[in-house]
């Protein structure tokens, strides 16, 4: 195979099999006796092995395959030995997603080691399809260059794209390493509060354990599932009430576990889903059109010093004003 002129870096943080491209390259490929028959995303796989089937998959959709002089876009098309055909690597909105933006971030902590924020509604954590830029990664890269050498820019955990509330991220390998275990550890204490629908009644205190997958009639969802029929985890929440009214409830809930949208599934499970989350069964309601949930305790060891810490995030002007609405009084002593 042979290679024209171009230029290719990888991304450091890109996904494993991503590259990075930063400008357009053309490559010339041959296809030998192994690869006889084989489809050609397959094919081209082999060929260019430093770059990801779903990536090149995406290249053959663009038009920017040939075989044999004719414009291939069928990933399925099957290629022959002694095909002849070139490829450019075009830029994709994934290999461009790793990059500084100048984002503000809300920072409640900061040292050499570690940086807790406060992340608003809105803000996506992670660069994924549809939101390939504007993310806290992007902006993490743009505050601080060394956030470049971790992986995932120091990330250890997620909030949901509309999920307001606190978030701790680290800033050196050994706190990533630490952090990373601390979590699943279940070291990390970390609590929300959530605003949902229905008067809460039984007990004041609840606490939900089973096991959480895919919804086998919505890949797009998570729900709780039968262990014997369908794959999942093991995923425990504890509720506790902490106001009441006849259009809906305020609680508190602990996380012993971090599954996906974990509150949000468990919340519709026993009949309050949260205000604004339409996944899971919720509706807009008291003037808010996005989850009611927000991570407002974040407690944990620190990984270097071993001095302890609990973190605090009032409750955004939106939930609050949605408390008003409903008749429901919190103070910030009532969530600790």
């Amino acid at each position: 195979m042979e290679l024209s002129r171009g230029i290719i870096s990888t991304d450091p943080l890109a996904e494993e099999g991503d590259v990075a491209v930063a400008e357009a390259e053309s490559r010339e490929f041959a296809v030998g006796a192994a690869l006889h028959g084989q489809r050609l995303d397959r094919a081209l796989a082999e060929l260019v092995p430093e770059f990801s089937r779903s990536y090149l998959q995406q290249l053959l959709e663009a038009g920017a395959v040939t075989v044999n002089g004719v414009q291939a876009t069928r990933s399925s098309q099957k290629v022959k030995a002694g095909d002849r055909g070139t490829i450019e690597l075009r830029p994709t909105p994934q290999s461009q997603a790793f990059k500084p933006e100048a984002i503000p971030l809300d920072a409640v902590f900061e040292d050499e080691h570690l940086l807790v924020i406060h992340k608003p509604a809105g803000l996506v954590v992670h660069p994924a399809p549809g939101n390939w830029s504007g993310t806290l990664l992007n902006g993490l890269l743009a505050r601080d260059a060394a956030f470049a050498q971790l992986p995932r820019a120091g990330i250890v955990h997620r909030l949901d794209k509309d999920t307001s509330g606190l978030m701790v991220v680290a800033r050196s390998r050994f706190a990533m390493d630490r952090l990373v275990a601390m979590i699943a550890a279940r070291e990390v204490s970390r609590q929300y509060l959530a605003l949902a629908h229905r008067t809460w009644e039984g007990a004041a205190h609840r606490h939900v354990e089973n096991t959480m997958g895919r919804d086998p009639r919505n890949r797009l969802r998570m729900a709780v599932v039968d262990r014997e029929r369908h794959p999942g985890k093991p995923a425990a929440t504890t509720f506790d009430l902490v106001a009441n009214a006849e259009a809906g409830c305020l609680v508190r809930a602990t996380l012993h576990t971090g599954r996906t949208h974990q509150i949000r599934v468990h919340m519709a499970h026993i009949g309050h889903p949260l205000v604004g989350d339409e996944l899971y069964g919720g509706a807009p309601a008291a003037g808010l059109h996005r989850q009611a949930l927000h991570a407002f305790r974040l407690g944990f060891v620190h990984p270097a010093t071993a001095a302890g810490h609990v973190f605090h995030a009032p409750l955004p002007r939106d939930i609050t004003d949605a408390l008003q609405g409903w008749g429901l009084r919190y103070n910030e002593t009532d969530g600790s």
